[in-house]
């Protein structure tokens, strides 16, 4: 049995980037929700934070269906 030492790195970093890109872009967008919220305690609509919220949850979600669409094979 032969281990492909470099493409099982390759896996590994794809995989930790993957992983660390969808926890921050998911962070990102709790304290864009915060923001909105502490917005709104002021006064203000907030309307730019809950936009960006939104597209943070958004792309969030989209990196974890893309996850999925890559695993399972009935889908391509």
């Amino acid at each position: 049995m032969d281990v492909k030492w470099i493409s099982l790195a390759e896996v590994f970093a794809v995989s930790l980037g993957a992983a660390v890109a969808v926890v921050v872009v998911f962070a990102v967008g709790i304290l864009a929700h915060s923001a909105r919220l502490t917005a709104q305690e002021r006064g203000d609509t907030g309307s730019i934070a809950l936009a960006g919220a939104v597209l943070c949850f958004t792309a969030c979600a989209a990196m974890v269906l893309y996850g999925i669409y890559l695993i399972v094979p009935q889908f391509h």
